[in-house]
């Protein structure tokens, strides 16, 4: 099976400062893909709380073939995302949420359950 075919992690808690999600490592920001997901490290591409997740934030999760996008705004609705970010995953015929991060969990692990080829950035602060 490939990364592709594989199922997304499901996130087993969302707390204040940490994440914890199936076969990971706990992380303060997650990012998940089908087959997996890694520490989301914001210095990778210089991203700050504004403007926000970038589009080199989201491209690895395009790359990775999720059909359905996660974006969270962290506990207290901080975190934003670029204006071009939207548009662009539009454009990829990806599917997006933007939610708070603990509903945006819920979504997440709802369409984990569905079968769907799900990722998302996940922020547990702010």
């Amino acid at each position: 099976m490939n990364d592709h075919q594989a199922a997304s992690p499901k996130i087993h808690s969302i707390v204040w400062g940490k994440i914890e999600a199936e076969g990971l490592p706990t992380a303060r920001d997650i990012k998940l893909f089908p087959g997996g997901g890694r520490e989301w490290d914001w210095s990778e591409t210089n991203t700050h709380h504004v403007p926000g997740i970038q589009i080199a934030d989201v491209q690895e999760l395009v790359d990775k073939g999720c059909e359905v996008i996660i974006l969270t705004r962290g506990m207290h609705l901080v975190l934003q995302t670029c204006p071009d970010v939207l548009p662009y995953l539009k454009a990829q015929g990806i599917a997006v949420h933007v939610e708070e991060s603990s509903a945006a969990a819920l979504t997440y692990n709802k369409l984990v359950a569905e079968g769907k080829r799900v990722g998302g950035l996940f922020h547990s602060t702010c």
